[in-house]
């Protein structure tokens, strides 16, 4: 199933591992570095999973994470956490503000595929404008 995926992560070899990997799956892909530009271009054109690094300067993943949960036309917008910050009480953070999952760096390429994979998979899609398309 193709998907638009949005990367957010400061470190550059990864968003192109990322980038590389979902587009071999088949989904549109764009990339940003920081938290300000995630949001910018979410608001530009929602995609349907954010792969997002807690650790980004202008906005952290938990700012970014929490400003969509906040706005409920970005309700079905599937949030996918990677960080290195590996600890439960992080873990449960990132939860608890809505994330969809949770992933721990270094992770495994095949990983991260299939938790995208199941975060599309359980994903409903709500009254809300589809995903994928620009927001007013």
């Amino acid at each position: 199933m193709s998907a638009s995926v949005l990367i957010a992560d400061d470190d550059p070899n990864i968003s192109r591992a990322l980038r590389f990997l979902m587009e071999r799956e088949g989904h549109r892909v764009r990339t940003v570095a920081d938290g300000q530009q995630a949001l910018a271009a979410i608001a530009e054109m929602a995609p349907d999973v954010v792969l997002l690094d807690l650790m980004m300067p202008r906005g952290n993943g938990y700012d970014v994470c929490r400003t969509l949960r906040a706005n409920r036309s970005y309700d079905d917008i599937r949030i996918v956490m990677l960080t290195a910050k590996g600890g439960e009480a992080d873990r449960l953070v990132g939860m608890d503000l809505g994330a969809d999952a949770y992933i721990t760096k270094p992770f495994a390429t095949g990983e991260v595929v299939k938790c995208v994979a199941e975060v599309l998979a359980r994903r409903q899609p709500s009254a809300a404008a589809p995903a994928g398309r620009k927001r007013s």
